[in-house]
């Protein structure tokens, strides 16, 4: 069995234990602009995603309902006038799982930068 290290300044960590941070939510580019949006913006209505993120309205829909299952974001359906509109908006839960999602991205990287 081959073991690989990633030399840290505290101690010696596997590549294992930097993906086990690694959040399977966040894996796709579509959750990570999601995320990323909703992160920087309060609440975000349907329309403004698909057109920030460039994405089909099935593509969007269904990644947002994968979040909206993980209790990442909240969706909100409401009437302007007759139209229907639909926002988002991260839960607090969503925010942390986020947060320790990059901060995971960020220490695999620094560390894989020492090595290389």
């Amino acid at each position: 069995m081959v073991r690989w290290c990633i030399s840290n300044t505290n101690a010696s960590r596997t590549v294992k234990d930097y993906l086990e941070n690694i959040n399977k939510a966040f894996e796709s580019r579509v959750r990570l602009g999601i995320m990323s949006v909703l992160m920087v913006e309060e609440r975000v209505d349907f329309s403004t995603l698909k057109e920030t993120l460039e994405l089909t309205d099935g593509n969007l829909a269904s990644h947002l309902r994968a979040l909206e299952e993980a209790s990442y974001l909240v969706v909100e359906k409401k009437f302007v006038g007759r139209k229907p509109n639909t926002t988002y908006q991260a839960t607090d839960q969503g925010r942390e799982a986020f947060k320790n999602h990059l901060d995971a991205l960020e220490q695999l990287i620094l560390n894989n930068r020492k090595e290389g």
